[in-house]
């Protein structure tokens, strides 16, 4: 009886062990694939430039809503905190900085996550199950490189457009609802940003906001390319894609807000 309820764990955790180890292995090997087709011939600029559109302009709308109301929102629930102290003035600043380093690439990303990576994993799915791509193979064109590649390029570099825009207007949300309705002095306000904020409060959250791009990118190209099972595993593919990119991003953030703290550029 025991014997048999310890096989049992060990059977369990060998699976997720072996599980694990083989999609890493099996994960990374496929980015070794991509990365080398990064610098080889055809580069596929028109692909890119459509991936750019689709990734990045296309979703000006949901960027503008979300970071508009986010900053108005912050800026509501941090006037109680600072109105006890007395120190509403200084709102401008800690504002800004929460979310040029955090708040702008963390929802950015997460709104990229539900709009793009769900429809990149969804779109190579349904390729896959329909044998588009296996088609692709047959007619001597590269499939990952004609594929994968633009999504991966489109997605590096229009997210980080996102995050200097998401940054811009939560910080003009915020600085409207400070000014105009919970009454603090504009000219106060806008000064302590002027006084403390620095040029790598932009650029860190620009860092991160590559380094999310090329993780959620791959991730979402990986599953979907990887899909089976008909029109049910497309839909299993794409919760799945957007599920992991999603914990990818929080992960992410924690090590690479880390390693600016390390390295004193924090």
């Amino acid at each position: 009886m025991i014997e048999n309820f310890f096989f049992s764990i060990g059977s369990i955790v060998l699976k997720m062990f072996d599980l694990i180890i083989g999609t890493l292995g099996r994960f990374s090997v496929f980015q070794l694939e991509v990365l080398r087709l990064f610098f080889k011939r055809p580069f596929r600029i028109k692909e890119i430039l459509s991936q750019i559109e689709i990734i990045g302009m296309n979703a000006f709308l949901v960027i503008f809503l979300t970071a508009f109301f986010m900053g108005m929102v912050e800026a509501v629930e941090l006037y109680s905190a600072f109105h006890k102290f007395g120190i509403e003035n200084y709102m401008g600043y800690t504002i800004f900085i929460s979310i040029c380093k955090e708040l702008g690439p963390v929802f950015a990303t997460l709104m990229v996550i539900s709009r793009s990576v769900s429809a990149i994993a969804a779109e190579l799915g349904t390729m896959k199950v329909t044998e588009q791509i296996d088609a692709l193979d047959v007619m001597a064109v590269n499939s990952k490189q004609y594929l994968i590649v633009p999504r991966i390029l489109g997605m590096i570099i229009s997210l980080p457009i996102l995050i200097l825009m998401f940054d811009t207007i939560a910080n003009i949300g915020s600085y409207l609802i400070s000014t105009y309705v919970l009454d603090i002095n504009a000219t106060s306000y806008l000064n302590t940003i002027k006084q403390y904020a620095e040029f790598k409060d932009f650029t860190q959250g620009i860092i991160k906001g590559v380094v999310f791009a090329y993780l959620i990118s791959t991730i979402a190209t990986y599953v979907g390319y990887n899909t089976t099972g008909g029109a049910k595993g497309v839909g299993r593919s794409t919760t799945t894609a957007v599920v992991l990119a999603s914990i990818t991003v929080f992960i992410a953030d924690y090590i690479v807000a880390s390693m600016f703290l390390f390295f004193g550029w924090n």
